[in-house]
């Protein structure tokens, strides 16, 4: 038996069209009504995930490149996750809910009062998926900032927030009926904040936590987003080519930036974003693979599109068999998603760059993530003992149909190497993350 690891999912289109593009279009659901994801977070509990962390952007880009965003359903339209999770904490009694909140645009004294709502109501089993993204400012009347003044921003911010959910000392609240008093409000820190990004005073009107605060996600692979998952965040979102030694060296960079600023590796986790793709045999996988070897160039467009959406740039437009020049992406487009498509061969024509993302691999000799369920199951076994790996979230829409193609296969072939958790134990979504 391997040691266990723990299991969520990320919800990558965000509160959109899932389906879109699929062909599980076809079931006909409302995205926008809350019984499809009440149908899929059923399932993943009933799959001993820890947690679902949804994706979030607020805004749909530059004005200049909408139709880029929309055409594909890739940017947008999307509503906001954290309503959207009410409704999940309804549908289940221990998954933790993990909607994304942007501290760039959102008061630190309004997340601070919605997240320690969420966390009562849920039963502790709330989280922040935390980013900075500075795009979404204009939406709000603010200028953008750096990207490393963005984490400091966001460091400040989470620092206040916390202040504000620990404003209530632990026994400020009285409740004594027989004496008529509530609340000791000598109890109550009402302090000023005055900060280089934020101005606020408190305390917060909310009550403090009976479990613990909501559990801190962050995203992010720079030297700053280590830097910040190091020193904050109880869960770092991780990427990194699915090796042993790309494991262990991304891990000991978060763990690392952790001990100095003072906490110790078993006070976060490092869990790994993949996105699989199950068949049913090897002979399959080799199939799937080859055929993806020469992509054609209705998939080198579709791969385009999607680049497209995330770059904020028209790659259907430029020429295939030229390099890709940088100067065709705005100032606020991101240098590690432009680093991502041109890879160590940014002088590389265009269609080796698409084909390059078209292409798969297989999981069998960790040259790509098709393969069958024992295949995943081997590499979650082999990161665990091998890299000292906390985990993985799995990708994709949070629709049924997509889930069951990962789980139908996955969770007894897990559960039966003993690396999924068979039952929860107490103390909602934190208690779950570090019970082992």
């Amino acid at each position: 038996m391997s040691r266990p690891q723990h299991f969520g999912y990320f919800f990558s289109r965000g509160f959109g069209p899932q389906g879109w593009g699929r062909d599980y279009q076809a079931w006909n659901d409302d995205w926008t009504r809350p019984d499809l994801y009440a149908h899929a977070v059923r399932d993943l509990e009933r799959a001993g995930f820890d947690l679902v962390v949804i994706e979030d952007a607020i805004s749909l880009g530059n004005p200049d490149t909408l139709d880029l965003r929309v055409r594909a359903a890739y940017g947008g339209p999307k509503h906001d996750p954290l309503l959207l999770a009410p409704y999940l904490f309804a549908a289940t009694q221990h998954l933790g809910v993990v909607p994304t909140v942007n501290a760039g645009i959102t008061p630190p004294y309004l997340a601070a009062r919605q997240a320690a709502t969420l966390q009562h109501l849920s039963g502790d089993r709330f989280g922040i998926n935390l980013v900075t993204d500075v795009g979404s400012a204009r939406h709000v009347g603010l200028e953008p900032v750096a990207h490393d003044v963005a984490y400091d921003r966001a460091e400040e911010w989470i620092d206040v927030v916390r202040r504000l959910w620990h404003s209530w000392d632990s026994d400020a609240l009285v409740a004594d009926p027989v004496s008529g008093h509530f609340a000791d409000g000598s109890r109550i820190d009402a302090f000023q904040h005055r900060g280089e990004h934020f101005r606020l005073d408190g305390p917060l009107n909310a009550l403090p936590f009976a479990g613990g605060e909501p559990v801190l996600v962050s995203p992010g692979g720079s030297p700053r987003g280590l830097a910040f998952a190091g020193s904050r965040s109880d869960v770092q979102l991780a990427l990194a080519p699915l090796r042993v030694e790309e494991v262990r060296r991304y891990r000991a960079k978060v763990l690392d930036a952790a001990a100095l600023a003072g906490r110790k590796p078993a006070d976060l986790r490092v869990l790994f974003v993949v996105k699989p793709e199950l068949v049913a045999s090897p002979e399959e996988a080799d199939r799937i693979v080859a055929a993806s070897r020469e992509p054609s160039e209705a998939v080198l467009r579709e791969v385009a599109l999607a680049w497209s959406s995330d770059l904020e740039t028209d790659l259907t437009v430029l020429p295939l068999d030229a390099p890709l020049d940088p100067a065709v992406f705005g100032d606020h487009v991101s240098l590690g998603t432009i680093g991502a498509l041109r890879g160590d061969t940014p002088d590389a024509p265009l269609r080796e760059l698409l084909a390059r993302k078209a292409r798969k691999g297989r999981l069998a000799d960790r040259g790509g993530l098709v393969g069958t369920a024992e295949e995943f199951a081997d590499l979650v076994e082999e990161f665990g003992e091998d890299a000292g790996n906390d985990g993985f979230l799995l990708s994709g829409d949070l629709h049924p149909v997509t889930l069951h193609r990962f789980l139908d296969d996955l969770v007894p072939v897990l559960r039966r190497r003993g690396v999924l958790r068979t039952g929860y134990g107490g103390g909602g979504l934190r208690g779950n993350l570090f019970e082992f």
